[in-house]
């Protein structure tokens, strides 16, 4: 008898998202509700740490740690922070994670969620197992210092695998990882990033053909560079657990560096249109001073999430 893992690995791509053993999208009760939130990310240059290795400082600023981070959304009245991995100390140990849950309610801050860098489109093997092992600590991270959600990344194709035994590997991969972050109460939003879900198809068939309550999608706003990339971010909108907003837009056919401005209000009307509930986080990414346009962009959109 054949496992459905298995079953799923060596059978994913010949499947339509129509005869997938489908969820449905999320319902929620009630109307559509949106709290502020801001990603760390935004000031990734000022963090001490990024992805285990330490920076320089930058414009004569001291470095940050998450700590610095949480005390400034507290400073600034933003109720929610995306305490992202990459800015925690190399080797971090629980006693700081607890210390990140302390200072978060002591400063009135409630951790929106984190975010790993991992990749699950890998070939099966040594690469992939440590992936999935990378996930799995952050999933415990995460609920040490009680953060409800985090953003992982599907990946790009690699050279040596068909798309579909990548999205075959990066469903498993999900799987695996939402089974033992519902033991823990963690939502895993699979990010609309590039590589094998530059396009909302393979997205949606994951998500839906994933089996837990604790899985949904990340929706990004500013991710999608397609033709249309409005309407392709309200094609997964029904399946969001997390927003992140970005203040450009790049389309299809776009020389590189070519964006546009965010639509916001656009985006947020796509958001209403879903009943959305939950974190609308910016994640502050052009050049510009993010120690001024950052107060400015939420003192935007205090209002029209209202």
């Amino acid at each position: 008898m054949i496992s459905r893992r298995h079953f799923l690995s060596t059978s994913l791509g010949a499947l339509s998202v129509s005869t997938l053993p489908a969820i449905e999208p999320i319902k929620r009760p009630g109307k559509s509700r949106m709290q502020l939130g801001v990603a760390a990310y935004s000031f990734r240059d000022y963090f001490q740490w990024m992805r285990d290795k330490e920076q320089k400082p930058k414009d004569g600023k001291p470095q940050w740690s998450i700590l610095d981070f949480i005390d400034w959304c507290g400073d600034n009245n933003v109720p929610g922070a995306e305490v992202t991995s990459y800015f925690f100390p190399k080797d971090v140990d629980e006693a700081f994670l607890l210390e990140v849950k302390r200072r978060a309610y002591l400063r009135g801050v409630q951790l929106a969620g984190t975010a790993v860098g991992n990749n699950f489109a890998l070939p099966k093997g040594e690469k992939l197992s440590e992936q999935i092992a990378y996930t799995k600590k952050w999933i415990d991270h995460s609920a040490i210092m009680g953060a409800p959600h985090i953003r992982v990344f599907a990946g790009p194709q690699p050279k040596d695998l068909t798309e579909e035994q990548a999205v075959a590997n990066c469903l498993e991969s999900y799987q695996e990882c939402l089974d033992y972050a519902a033991k823990k109460g963690v939502f895993l939003g699979l990010e609309n990033h590039g590589g094998i879900v530059a396009e909302p198809q393979n997205l949606i068939k994951m998500v839906k053909a994933a089996k837990s309550p604790w899985a949904g999608i990340n929706l990004d706003s500013g991710n999608f560079h397609t033709e249309d990339p409005y309407a392709d971010l309200a094609k997964i909108a029904p399946y969001a657990v997390n927003v992140q907003l970005k203040m450009e837009i790049s389309r299809k056919g776009a020389k590189k560096g070519e964006s546009e401005p965010s639509d916001v209000k656009r985006v947020i009307q796509i958001m209403r249109d879903a009943n959305y509930q939950g974190w609308f986080t910016l994640e502050f990414e052009t050049k510009e001073d993010p120690f001024v346009r950052v107060p400015e962009i939420c003192d935007m959109l205090r209002p029209l999430l209202a």
